[in-house]
């Protein structure tokens, strides 16, 4: 992995400072074109690693990204499920009316696939099933990595689900070649898990921060599971949405070696090339 990765939240007025400065931010990027523009700026800097969900509007991009030269080798990990665009669309379609709005083309052949899914009530060829479609988007682009997003990841945590998680890493890594990455918003409840499961290696994304903004078990706990458990880490919302300086902020990620990367999000240019100074700087 590259030690800056650059994500997707601002694209879509994610801000969780303002809500009005979200909507702007969201407004700023709403034709495709000027995300892949602003990309592109991240590339001049750099950061080659983009990690975004698969909501419907990374569609047109992923395949601007596919055609556009400048992009060639870049890399974008995807984080799957997009929970808000199935529900959105199983509310206004039907469970069949959603797979045909995803993928027209391929329906019956994920179908084949499905039916036997739904009659036995098989979660884990549903959970292959989920994979492909979402995986489809990203057809002919660097996916090194694939996430679980955070909702899921502590949602089968809470549940105790090992066998998602273990089907989840071995699918990805024999089907996509990829590594798989959990997101979650507590670290070390998830690393015990994982290593119950047995799952070999994983790597693991969450909020990690001088504040401890959104680190549940507790910053203390969080930073001694950062220096003794030797697993590939990436840490996201380094800045505490604003609560921390960011020269405060890359000083204090810069301290523990097992986190690989640094996952953040700006709307501005100038902010991007000073983030990335700073982690730079700060690295070991």
């Amino acid at each position: 992995m590259d030690r800056i990765l650059f994500g997707d939240n601002q694209f879509y007025g994610v801000n969780h400072l303002s809500d009005e400065k979200g909507k702007q931010t969201a407004i700023k990027f709403g034709d495709p074109k000027s995300v892949l523009e602003f990309l592109g700026y991240g590339i001049d800097e750099g950061i080659r690693t983009f990690v975004c969900s698969t909501r419907q509007q990374i569609i047109p991009l992923m395949e601007m990204i596919r055609n556009d030269e400048k992009f060639r080798g870049y890399n974008v990990y995807p984080t799957i499920p997009d929970v808000h665009k199935y529900n959105n669309a199983l509310g206004e379609y039907g469970v069949m009316g959603t797979i045909k709005n995803i993928l027209p083309n391929n329906l019956f052949s994920f179908f084949a696939k499905g039916g036997v899914a739904f009659a036995t009530k098989d979660i884990l060829s549903m959970l292959e099933i989920v994979i492909d479609l979402e995986m489809k988007i990203f057809d002919k682009i660097n996916t090194e990595v694939v996430f679980i997003q955070n909702n899921i990841t502590d949602m089968i945590l809470g549940l105790r689900m090992k066998d998602v998680f273990i089907t989840f890493s071995n699918y990805i890594r024999k089907k996509y070649n990829a590594e798989p990455g959990f997101m979650t918003m507590n670290l070390p409840k998830l690393v015990d898990f994982l290593e119950y499961a047995e799952v070999k290696d994983p790597i693991i994304c969450s909020s990690i921060n001088k504040s401890g903004f959104r680190m549940f078990g507790g910053k203390e706990l969080y930073e001694k599971y950062l220096f003794d458990k030797p697993y590939r880490y990436v840490a996201m919302q380094p800045l505490a949405a604003g609560a921390i300086s960011p020269e405060e902020a890359f000083k204090y990620l810069g301290q523990f070696k097992n986190i690989k990367s640094i996952l953040f999000g700006s709307s501005t240019k100038s902010h991007v090339k000073r983030t990335k100074e700073l982690i730079l700087e700060n690295s070991k």
